[in-house]
């Protein structure tokens, strides 16, 4: 079919208004025809992903799917409640010097929930651009809404994280179904980790649903906090595990074949938790570090690692809101603990200190 064009009269007559010699601009309207797209980019799908196939710095799932130790790192605060990235970067440096393998950025424990997406989004970036090429970034840009998921995920690839962090749809909730529509929207991004937390969610990830996302390439694997006969139910097929929990870890890692562990304790004692994941199994460190570690989780995380590298001195006691410090008892316990495990296995190296209650500063707006 042919397609009729008629010149704009309104165009005909300011060119011919006008004092100076413009050039004959043509401005087409359509009349009896309806508009067709150019033939490359008729693509017979509205769910196509905002992804680049440039490889000269891509990271791939089986590259992830190695990492034995995984930090989720915390995001330290001005008193202001804004990031203090020169402490962040310090934070970082001393899990790369002590041999962590990737980082969680704006997770749970980086408080991601606090964050807005522009502060989310411009954190993987300011990680990717200082350390992505000694250390693998993982950004947690999983949402309950698959459309936040969605765009959040482009994003974070596009300012070149390794890999994405994603969580089921939390609170609201959805079906299996559901959820195994989530996260094929998200996987055709990049590599992909998946988060089962239902302490935290509502809603246990069941294994149809991994075994699902398993069929795409991008999954690298799973957080898995279920415990340890999941860990091995899925390692037992071939999918990789990183256990969520660092009170199992070691045990996931060395008797039920996990890969590694997404850790909050590695904050404090990285070389330790390296040890634990990489040197064989050592039941004596792994109890050595127990009582740290059911110290960190007396309650929700992130309040006891706060508290803690407060105390360390290596980020400023500035707490977001509803995030409150652990009461002084709790304190002055932590002070022993560095004590007994010894202060060079913890990062930073001011002398530990217990804080006073009017040394935390709490921010309800930032």
């Amino acid at each position: 079919m042919s397609t009729v064009y008629q010149q704009l009269p309104a165009l005909k007559s300011l060119r011919d208004s006008s004092p100076f010699n413009l050039p004959r601009p043509i401005i087409y309207k359509r009349r009896n025809a309806r508009w067709r797209s150019p033939e490359a980019a008729v693509i017979s799908s509205f769910h196509l992903p905002m992804r680049s196939f440039e490889v000269k710095n891509r990271t791939f799932a089986e590259d992830i799917k190695s990492l034995r130790l995984i930090t989720a790192i915390k995001t330290p605060y001005l008193p202001d409640g804004r990031f203090d990235l020169e402490a962040y970067d310090s934070l970082v440096n001393m899990q790369i010097e002590n041999g962590v393998e990737g980082v969680i950025v704006g997770g749970t424990t980086g408080e991601g929930q606090l964050m807005s997406w522009d502060e989310h989004i411009m954190l993987i970036g300011h990680t990717v651009n200082c350390f992505g090429g000694s250390i693998k970034v993982i950004g947690n840009t999983g949402s309950n809404s698959t459309r936040e998921a969605i765009h959040a995920t482009e994003q974070g690839f596009a300012v070149g994280m390794h890999a994405a962090l994603h969580i089921n749809p939390y609170y609201g909730k959805t079906s299996i179904e559901g959820m195994i529509s989530h996260f094929d929207s998200v996987l055709p991004m990049g590599p992909t980790i998946i988060y089962n937390v239902p302490s935290r969610t509502g809603q246990d990830i069941p294994p149809s649903v991994i075994f699902a996302a398993a069929e795409s390439p991008n999954l690298a694997g799973v957080k898995e906090c279920v415990g340890n006969d999941r860990v091995e139910h899925y390692t037992s097929k071939g999918i990789v595990v990183w256990s969520g929990n660092d009170d199992q870890c070691h045990d996931s890692r060395w008797d039920h074949d996990a890969t590694g562990v997404i850790s909050v304790t590695s904050n404090l004692v990285p070389g330790l938790m390296r040890e634990l994941m990489f040197a064989g199994k050592n039941p004596a460190l792994n109890s050595k570090l127990m009582p740290l570690i059911e110290w960190l989780f007396k309650e929700p995380n992130p309040i006891g690692l706060n508290t803690a590298l407060a105390q360390l001195g290596v980020v400023r006691p500035v707490f977001r809101l509803p995030y409150l410090p652990l009461p002084l008892s709790e304190r002055l316990e932590f002070v022993n603990m560095v004590k007994e495990i010894g202060r060079q296995h913890f990062v930073g190296e001011r002398d530990v200190q217990a804080l006073d209650d009017d040394d935390f500063i709490l921010v309800g707006r930032y």
